[in-house]
């Protein structure tokens, strides 16, 4: 595996400590009195005041969604707050797919390499059941009038917060291990989104759709002991 080694890193001041009081010095001398922090904070606040918040969630496209959305309406239910959640979650199982995609590309190369090999065939099964998931995913908001082609807001944050995330899978410069611990953020991220999307359904009634949840839920309970058991093998075998 491409492990942590020592090398030429010249990150850190213990490197020169000749100049290392100098640059504490000149930090602190060059930092911001406290009045140019209120300043700024104050200007923070003014854009958070101004703003309208990230895009909304749109309006049903055909007469079944606008008959279903009024329903759950008249039922003291507010069904955008579920149909932005199932637009998230969507949107986060087909990246999901692409992700591991890459990653079994990766380990395909540099298992060839004979260097740790990771599960290729489990990797393919956790790959399979996210684009299952999606399917699920995209059946249900059909069911409910909603269109899964649209990205609602939570889905728009989802991408931005998970950005990160992808450029370290994708890096070709990074570990196997590296990858897993990126993964094992994205498994946590999922149980716990499914766990409230089965709460939402739940709480609306819509007891079809929970179980088929449940059923995904399931799965990802076990992509999260998957990933976790091979990321601690993988950076345990490098001691």
């Amino acid at each position: 595996m491409r492990e942590a080694k020592m090398g030429a890193n010249r990150t850190g001041i213990d490197v020169s400590p000749v100049y290392s009081k100098q640059m504490i010095s000149d930090a602190e001398e060059l930092s911001p009195p406290p009045s140019e922090s209120v300043m700024m904070a104050a200007m923070e606040q003014q854009y958070i005041e101004a703003a309208h918040g990230v895009g909304s969630v749109p309006l049903p496209g055909t007469l079944k969604g606008v008959l279903k959305t009024a329903g759950k309406k008249v039922g003291g239910h507010n069904p955008e707050v579920l149909i932005n959640k199932l637009g998230e979650r969507l949107a986060y199982e087909r990246s999901g797919v692409r992700l591991y995609q890459s990653f079994i590309r990766k380990c395909e190369t540099l298992n060839g390499a004979s260097q740790s090999p990771i599960p290729l065939d489990g990797l393919r099964e956790i790959c399979m059941e996210e684009a299952e998931h999606f399917q699920v995913l995209k059946e249900c908001m059909e069911s409910i009038g909603a269109d899964p082609t649209a990205q609602t807001p939570d889905a728009d944050v989802s991408g931005v917060a998970g950005s990160g995330l992808m450029k370290v899978i994708t890096d070709p410069r990074t570990s196997l291990s590296q990858c897993l611990e990126a993964f094992l953020t994205i498994e946590l991220t999922d149980q716990a989104s499914w766990e409230l999307l089965i709460s939402l359904c739940d709480e609306m009634g819509l007891d079809e759709i929970s179980e088929r949840f449940q059923a995904c839920l399931a799965q990802e309970e076990t992509h999260v002991e998957r990933v976790k058991a091979w990321y601690q093998e993988s950076v345990i075998s490098q001691v």
